[in-house]
């Protein structure tokens, strides 16, 4: 049987969470089939992460913008491959595409109220564009995959999809996020040598609770002796400066250290290095993140809503993201208490085990079966 499986921006260099989640499923489909035939979809770039196999071949199709590579182009590509199945896997999906549909769904954020109006013209042509593109597919596919239960019931309650179209598929983190010994090389690269730093990456996306982030950690500074300085990544320094004026803390600038995007080669050791790494988000479908600074044995200060209990489990630190003290007492915590630290670490090593990209995969691939065999 020929698969197609879109996968348009995993050859762009600085990769977002819904392209590492296509990659890494792909690498490992790559190793347990070897009896269907795939059409890796994607748009050309300079980072060529994947190979073509004997039954895995990469299929370039060169459109200029997202919307018109997918309603286009795509189409266009598939019509040649005659495939018997076509797996979207970031969203959205063509309008006209005669061929059977799996489609994953991260979330649907974009159906929901937004919260807060600092957003960039890509986010908002983004939300538009799947406001426009997800209710209109969603009839025409065979199966729906989401990233789990919580994301699940949320969107068969929003859309009126029936339980049994939308399946649960648990992502998994990749095996380079790990505990390391020599990290501190890496690590020095972004931050003053020998300084000890708690771990935040940033988005001016709302739902990543940056302000309430910043605010709490004003008020660690205020109540530590000695204040453990504030990693921030992916945010640019007058962002963050922004916030710091808007919140009226910019007395904690000298505690931040910014160095804007971090490669993801060099986030093991970023983690690695981290006294405790901070994800109090307002609404993950999943978090992989989670899971990376788990592996490499960093506490996680996480929330206690959305998906993020589910993933991280009963025995993580949990608090509510919407108190600032909250999140600031977790990081006294940390910093004073070496055996709740430890516990913290000792948990997540656990907790990681339940999760693996082969087993993501194992579960695509079951999926695909029933499809083609229906």
């Amino acid at each position: 049987m020929k698969i197609a499986i879109e996968a348009q921006r995993i050859f762009r260099p600085n990769k977002h969470g819904m392209d590492f989640v296509v990659l890494e499923t792909i690498r490992e489909l790559q190793k347990l089939d070897r009896e269907n035939e795939y059409f890796i979809l994607v748009s050309p770039g300079a980072d060529r992460c994947l190979q073509d196999t004997d039954n895995f071949h990469i299929v370039e199709v060169k459109v200029p913008s997202y919307p018109l590579w997918e309603q286009i182009g795509l189409p266009l590509a598939i019509r040649k491959i005659k495939p018997d199945l076509l797996h979207c896997t970031s969203n959205t999906a063509p309008f006209w595409c005669n061929v059977p549909l799996v489609l994953t769904l991260h979330d649907i954020i974009f159906l929901e109220k937004r919260d807060g109006s600092n957003k960039s013209f890509y986010q908002n042509l983004g939300w538009y564009y799947r406001r426009l593109v997800v209710p209109r597919i969603l009839p025409k596919c065979r199966k729906v995959i989401t990233v789990s239960e919580f994301e699940k019931d949320n969107i068969c309650s929003k859309t009126k999809l029936s339980t049994d179209k939308v399946i649960a598929i648990h992502n998994g983190y990749s095996r380079h996020f790990r505990m390391m010994e020599n990290y501190r090389n890496v690590v020095d690269q972004y931050v003053p040598k020998g300084t000890e730093y708690f771990f935040f990456l940033g988005n001016t996306d709302p739902k990543k609770n940056t302000k309430r982030v910043l605010k709490a950690y004003a008020q660690y500074v205020e109540q530590s002796k000695t204040p453990v300085s504030l990693l921030i990544a992916d945010l640019k320094e007058e962002v963050v400066d922004t916030y710091l004026k808007d919140l009226n803390i910019e007395k904690i600038r000298g505690h931040l250290i910014i160095p804007g995007y971090i490669r993801n080669t060099d986030l093991p050791a970023i983690y690695n290095g981290a006294t405790a790494f901070i994800y109090t988000s307002l609404r993950e479908s999943f978090g992989i993140p989670l899971l990376e600074g788990m592996a490499c044995g960093t506490p996680v200060i996480s929330s206690n809503i959305s998906a993020i209990p589910e993933i991280a489990g009963t025995g993580a630190i949990l608090v509510d993201p919407y108190n600032e003290n909250a999140i600031t007492e977790q990081l006294i915590k940390i910093e004073n208490d070496k055996a709740y630290r430890a516990a913290a670490i000792d948990y997540g090593k656990q907790r990681i085990s339940m999760f693996s990209w082969e087993h993501t995969a194992e579960n695509v691939l079951r999926l695909y079966k029933s499809v083609l065999n229906a």
